[in-house]
């Protein structure tokens, strides 16, 4: 795996609406290491405002749901200098198997998380192997690694992207380009509101992610929880499956709030 430089390098960062969301650290965090421009979509442009005025000439807004595959064509043909594609756009509904199963929640999810990540990597493919310095960053998710029961439909669609990741991984490494899997914990975002646990800021996973990725880092972690999760899944990942299943059960009605 060849070193790739974020300084002067031309980005591609998916859902970057939220304020408070890992996809705006890092177009934060992309632009202070010296991005020569960084598209970032989303699927009400106007979110974007903010960004594009702060960061003009630099920040390229694109309008894009993740889900429209003529909406990704479109736009890998007009973002054909990107260097690195970072696939961040996620949805979590927090949906059971058994129990509180939402088919269509269950559909958005593999749609957004698997679908989304798949048809962005097929359309900037070709442009990746063609240009120099070329990565792609799947925004995954320790739940992708081992699944959490309370959002169990969330981690068969990261589980997917896992696999996903790995996949292309092989694929492309005979062209040159990177691939990186990123696996949060829990993190303070918009998303994560409900979530009753220790959270890293959205900020310092964005440094941890860029630091990884220059360092060819291959799999990511950008916390202390991720950090000890992905070390105890290596020691025994059965051990892990039967915690995670008993802590989930003895969790306080309030842990989704």
């Amino acid at each position: 795996m060849s070193n790739i430089i974020i300084k002067n390098a031309v980005v591609f960062i998916t859902g970057a609406n939220r304020e408070r969301g890992i996809g705006r650290a890092l177009v934060e965090e992309a632009i202070k290491r010296g991005a020569k421009k960084v598209y970032v979509t989303a699927r009400d442009i106007s979110q974007l405002d903010n960004l594009s005025s702060k960061y003009p000439g630099i920040v390229v807004p694109l309008r894009l749901d993740v889900t429209n595959k003529d909406e990704i064509e479109k736009i890998a043909q007009m973002a054909t200098d990107t260097q690195i594609l970072i696939n961040n756009s996620g949805v979590s509904r927090y949906c059971g198997i058994c129990f509180n199963h939402d088919e269509q929640a269950a559909e958005q999810e593999l749609n957004v998380n698997y679908f989304g990540t798949l048809n962005l990597i097929r359309a900037f493919c070709k442009t990746l192997i063609k240009n120099k310095n070329s990565a792609i960053a799947n925004v995954i998710s320790i739940g992708g690694l081992s699944p959490f029961p309370l959002c169990a439909t969330y981690s068969v669609s990261k589980a997917a992207a896992h696999s996903l990741t790995l996949s292309v991984r092989a694929e492309l490494m005979p062209h040159s380009v990177s691939v990186f899997g990123i696996y949060p914990g829990p993190i303070d975002t918009d998303m994560a509101d409900g979530i009753n646990l220790p959270k890293e800021t959205p900020a310092n996973a964005a440094t941890r992610i860029y630091d990884g990725i220059e360092q060819g880092i291959e799999d990511i972690t950008t916390d202390s929880f991720g950090d000890n999760f992905v070390k105890a899944l290596r020691s025994d990942p059965k051990i892990v499956e039967k915690d995670i299943g008993d802590y989930i059960h003895k969790m306080p009605e309030n842990f989704l709030e």
